[in-house]
C-alpha cells in the first residue's frame, strides 16, 4: 500500500510529540540522535493493520483514516513505546466492498504478528470482517462504525448482547445519531414533513430508520420512505415519488456518493429544500457532486478543530505532509490506532510477544479509560464508546461548518 514516505518532522519528534492521544507523557525526545533511531527493536516487528476504503467513492474517507494511523504509528516508533519492537502499519483497501474486506481480514489475521486492527469504516464490511478477527483474537477498533448490532446484536434495544469480545469503536452509534438528528431537524430547523430516503445498506437503512422514529415522535410526518441503489446516479423516480407530498426536507441514510447528486437533482426537480444525512456524508467530496449550501449533516464527536485535546494531532498531521485531509475520521482513527498501541506496550510489558498476548491486548484495550483527540475514551460491556457526543454541520457555501451550539448528546 501506498503510504507517505516523508521523514517524520522535528515537530514530531520533538517537543510537538506531547499527545493527548492516549494520555502517555511524551516529554521532549532527545537530541537528534533520539526517537526511532535509538530504540531497541531486537525483538522484531509488531503489524498494526488497517481495513477502509483507499480507492473508490468512499476514498476520502480512508486516506484521512489511513494517513491519521500512520501518523499514530510514526509516533509511536519515534518515541519507543513498544519496547523491543519496531511497529509496522499495514493498511489494506477494501474499496467500501464487503467481500473484498473479508479477503483483506483475511490476509491480515493470517500474520501472526499483527497486533491489531483499525477500522473499518463502512457497517457491512465491519459484518464480514468482524469474525474472522475475532476467531484470532486480534483486537479491532473502529473509528467510523455506527450500526448498532456490531456490539449489541441482533435486537440492540430490547435484548443488547455483546456479538464478539474483541470488537470495540469509538464512534457512538445509530441509536444516537438518528434520534439526534430528528431533534435538530424537528425542533430546531422546523421542519414537519420529511421525506426519508436511504440507500438500502445496513448503516444507511439503520440510521434511517431510527431517524424516521424520533422525527415520528416529535410530531413530524415522515410523507415517504424510500430507497435507492448505492451506485445510483439518477433519482427521476424516487424524486418523482416525493414532490407531490411536498416534503419541506429529505432525511438520507446513506453516504455522499449518492446523497451529493441527490441534493443537485431534487433542487433542479424544483425541490429546493435541506437534505440531512449522517456522518458518511460529512466530506468535501459532498458538495462537489451537488450538496448546496443549507444542506445538514450529523457527524460523530465534536468538531476536531474547535477541540483544544486535538491541536497537537492536527499540527502533527500538518507536519506530517499528507496528502490528503484527515477528513471526518481523522481524530478517531488516531485515538483508535493509539489505544492499540498502548494496550500492545501494557499487555507485553517487558516481556516478549506470542500468541497468547492477542487476548491481553484485547483485556487492556477493555480497561482503557484516557484523553483522546477526539475526547474521551473508555468503553462499555458492549464494546462501545462512552463518549456519546455528536454535532450538526451545514454546508456553508464550500463545506461542511459546525452549526454553533449543536455539540452534544441525544438526551431523549
Amino acid at each position: 500500500m501506498t503510504r507517505r514516505r516523508t521523514i517524520v518532522t522535528a515537530a514530531i519528534l520533538a517537543g510537538a510529540l506531547g499527545l493527548t492521544a492516549c494520555g502517555t507523557n511524551r516529554e521532549e525526545a532527545p537530541g537528534s540522535g533520539g526517537g526511532a533511531a535509538s530504540c531497541d527493536t531486537s525483538k522484531g516487528t509488531l503489524t498494526i493493520g488497517m481495513v477502509a476504503p483507499l480507492s473508490g467513492g468512499l476514498s476520502e474517507l480512508g486516506l484521512g483514516m489511513r494517513n491519521s494511523a500512520d501518523l499514530a504509528v510514526d509516533q509511536a516508533n519515534a518515541k519507543c513505546t513498544v519496547p523491543g519492537y519496531k511497529l509496522v502499519f499495514q493498511a489494506e483497501d477494501d474499496q467500501a466492498n464487503p467481500q473484498i474486506a473479508g479477503q483483506a481480514a483475511t490476509k491480515l489475521a493470517s500474520d501472526a504478528n499483527v497486533i491489531g486492527v483499525v477500522g473499518t469504516l463502512n457497517t457491512s464490511t465491519s459484518q464480514v470482517v468482524q469474525p474472522t478477527f475475532a476467531a484470532k483474537k486480534i483486537v479491532q477498533i473502529s473509528p467510523a462504525n455506527t450500526g448498532p448490532g456490531l456490539t449489541l446484536g441482533a435486537d440492540p434495544i430490547n435484548a443488547p448482547k455483546r456479538v464478539v469480545d474483541s470488537y470495540f469503536r469509538v464512534a457512538t452509534t445509530d441509536l444516537i445519531q438518528g434520534p439526534f438528528a430528528a431533534n435538530y431537524l424537528v425542533q430546531k430547523a422546523g421542519k414537519k414533513n420529511i421525506a426519508v430516503i436511504d440507500d438500502g445498506k445496513s448503516y444507511g437503512a439503520g440510521l434511517a430508520a431510527e431517524f424516521a422514529k424520533q422525527a415520528t415522535k416529535l410530531g413530524a410526518t415522515v410523507v415517504a420512505q424510500e430507497k435507492v441503489g448505492e451506485k445510483d446516479t439518477d433519482f427521476a423516480g424516487v424524486i418523482t415519488k416525493i414532490r407531490g407530498l411536498n416534503p419541506d426536507a429529505v432525511y438520507y441514510g446513506g453516504e455522499y456518493p449518492v446523497a451529493g447528486p441527490l441534493s443537485k437533482q431534487l433542487k433542479e426537480n424544483g425541490l429546493d429544500i435541506p437534505v440531512m444525512g449522517g456522518d458518511g456524508i460529512v466530506d468535501a467530496k459532498f458538495v462537489s457532486l451537488g450538496g448546496k449550501p443549507g444542506d445538514l449533516a450529523t457527524n460523530v464527536g465534536a468538531p476536531a478543530e474547535k477541540l483544544p485535546s486535538a491541536t497537537q494531532f492536527i499540527a502533527d498531521y500538518k507536519a506530517g505532509n499528507y496528502a490528503e485531509g484527515y477528513s471526518a475520521y481523522g481524530a478517531f482513527t488516531y485515538d483508535a490506532t493509539n489505544v492499540i498501541i498502548q494496550a500492545t506496550a501494557k499487555a507485553l510489558g517487558s516481556g516478549a510477544y506470542s500468541d497468547a498476548t492477542r487476548a491481553e491486548i484485547v483485556k487492556a484495550v477493555q480497561a482503557t479509560n484516557t484523553q483522546g483527540a477526539g475526547g474521551p475514551i473508555a468503553f462499555d460491556q458492549y464494546g462501545d464508546t462512552t463518549n456519546k457526543v455528536l454535532t450538526v454541520y451545514e454546508v456553508k457555501t464550500d463545506k461542511f461548518e459546525p452549526v454553533e451550539g449543536t455539540t452534544g448528546s441525544f438526551e431523549g
